[in-house]
């Protein structure tokens, strides 16, 4: 596929059908109908909101994905990271969100060998909420085998406990919509430090992960929480930015424990109140 030319920001169009979803709120109140036996009255709730999220490099289009609009330079930051389409924080430049009539644009600036490497593996995708294979052409990309992480991290059990107790409370959005995951990342004595919420679950924890990045926090100190299945592409994430520890409500796939063998990650599955399962790296927690 040949490389789509640099292009201006798109332009508002008020006479687009979805005119306005780019400036959406995270949430918002919708009319229906409540059913009940032979009942059926009138009432509203709250909606989770979900727009196309573009995120074009040096002016070419990379991928567009479905995501909550909520925390979008944390999204920018943690995806360009996790992809591994920059090292560090440093190499990327400025960040511009554009808000146009039907999508939101993320416009970062990355170092010219970046952006040819990019432009050589990648091409623009539309995928489905939360797709973790965005922008990428061959397995070899989709499967990337991180760096093996060092020993050392170890926690107690009790950080797992109150971290996953400790969610709920800060799911604002969810409390609304009862339609988002989300992500957190919490200190070695289990106080969760950052949380973001999204449709997409992978969209979750970039957005954690870029916050962590941005206020420069050591990720290798704390862990991460998600409240969903723990895929492969989950603790690929983390592996690639060196978290040692990713826990999840649901239960992993069996390719997410043996990436998480491979790169040393400690792999948690069903935590739910003061239980929990430890599919890989026991050693790094106490009781």
């Amino acid at each position: 596929m040949p490389d789509e030319p640099a292009r201006p920001a798109p332009a508002a169009d008020p006479s687009h059908p979805l005119f306005g979803v780019g400036y959406a709120p995270p949430s918002r109140a919708r009319p229906l109908v409540r059913l009940a036996d032979d009942a059926a009255e009138a009432g509203e709730a709250a909606v989770a909101e979900e727009v196309p999220v573009a995120l074009v490099y040096d002016g070419r289009p990379h991928v567009v994905m479905m995501a909550t609009p909520g925390d979008l330079e944390d999204l920018a930051i943690g995806f360009t990271l996790t992809e591994g389409i920059v090292a560090s924080l440093a190499d990327i430049g400025r960040i511009v969100v554009v808000r146009a009539s039907h999508a939101v644009e993320l416009q970062l600036e990355i170092p010219a060998p970046a952006a040819e490497a990019l432009r050589d593996r990648a091409r623009s995708l539309e995928a489905r909420t939360g797709c973790g294979l965005c922008g990428v052409r061959h397995v070899e990309d989709v499967l990337r085998a991180p760096s093996r992480l060092p020993d050392g991290f170890v926690i107690r059990a009790d950080a797992l406990w109150l971290a996953g107790e400790s969610l709920a409370a800060h799911q604002a959005l969810n409390q609304q919509t009862h339609a988002v995951h989300a992500a957190a990342w919490a200190t070695s004595e289990g106080t969760l430090a950052v949380v973001r919420e999204d449709v997409g679950r992978h969209n979750a924890l970039d957005k954690v992960l870029g916050a962590v990045a941005r206020a420069g926090q050591p990720l290798d100190h704390g862990f991460a929480l998600v409240t969903s299945r723990a895929s492969y592409e989950l603790v690929q994430k983390c592996a690639t930015l060196g978290v040692p520890l990713l826990a999840a409500v649901s239960r992993p796939t069996g390719l997410a424990i043996r990436l998480a063998e491979s790169a040393n990650v400690a792999l948690v599955g069903l935590l739910r109140g003061r239980t929990a399962n430890v599919y890989v790296g026991a050693a790094r927690i106490r009781a």
